[in-house]
């Protein structure tokens, strides 16, 4: 077994979900994390990880209520793409659906604050690695 083959043996996948909320002006909203937490201040896709029993889309629609105090039918939710970055000792694999309804006004619950912006003004600002690549992908769906 060659290095890299026993690295990604060794490695524990976490799978983690998040949304790209598109407003009617084509701005996805993204929220800071607050301070304290891991990658403090910078601005990321609403989401967070799944649960053991849930798929994907239930811990998006969880996720988005604890976060931002929205609720989101499954039916509104497209798998987009994905993003994988190192993390620690783990290996994250984010999951990145689009959404363009939803009830509810977005607030920021549990982030610093919330900001809707066009995806061409995302590349000037600080983002979690795994969410950076995700910013051309969006361009060019928005």
């Amino acid at each position: 077994m060659s290095k890299t083959a026993a690295t990604l043996a060794n490695t524990v996948l976490f799978p983690v979900v998040a949304a790209a909320l598109v407003d009617g002006d084509g701005r996805v909203l993204l929220q800071q994390r607050p301070p304290g937490k891991q990658m403090a201040g910078l601005w990321e896709f609403p989401g967070g990880k799944i649960e053991p029993g849930e798929t994907p889309e239930e811990a998006l629609i969880r996720e988005l209520a604890e976060e931002l105090g929205i609720s989101v039918s499954e039916a509104c939710l497209a798998p987009a793409t994905f993003a994988s970055a190192p993390l620690e000792d783990r290996h994250l694999l984010l999951l990145l659906f689009v959404c363009r309804k939803w009830q509810g006004v977005p607030r920021a619950v549990e982030a610093s604050g919330l900001r809707w912006v066009r995806p061409l003004d995302m590349h000037g600002l600080e983002m979690p690695p795994a969410d950076r690549p995700l910013i051309g992908l969006l361009e060019a769906l928005i």
